[in-house]
């Protein structure tokens, strides 16, 4: 089992930066895509990036050229560089570990609990 906390979240004026963290910890039994996903008030939860463990990198095109995922992998921790907010990007961030290599590790999914951002106009 994995337990995934993130951080980093807060108030920021349109136009600023924030930069979100996910810590993994527990069992590793597998390889981990790593990825971020947000949810705004009456809205369904959103894809925003994912980190492929070959390191290969996707975004969601509504974030693309202003977010930037990466991973230390002796931190065991995945980041979320965001850059040039927008009030539209105000929503709880979500980490979510998928699990690869195998039909057991294809079916392992995990969450953490969410860190909020808020971006004022």
């Amino acid at each position: 089992r994995l337990q995934l906390v993130e951080s980093g979240g807060g108030s920021v004026q349109a136009g600023g930066s924030l930069r979100l963290s996910c810590v993994a910890s527990g069992v590793f039994g597998c390889w981990y895509d790593m990825s971020w996903y947000r949810q705004s008030p009456g809205n369904e939860r959103e894809f925003v990036s994912i980190i492929h463990t070959n390191s290969s990198t996707r975004y969601a095109d509504s974030v693309r050229g202003r977010f930037t995922i990466s991973h230390d992998n002796a931190k065991k921790t995945v980041y979320l560089q965001m850059n040039s907010l927008k009030p539209e990007d105000t929503a709880m961030y979500y980490c979510k570990a998928s699990g690869r290599g195998s039909t057991v590790c294809d079916s392992e999914a995990w969450w953490g609990q969410g860190t909020l951002v808020t971006v004022v106009s």
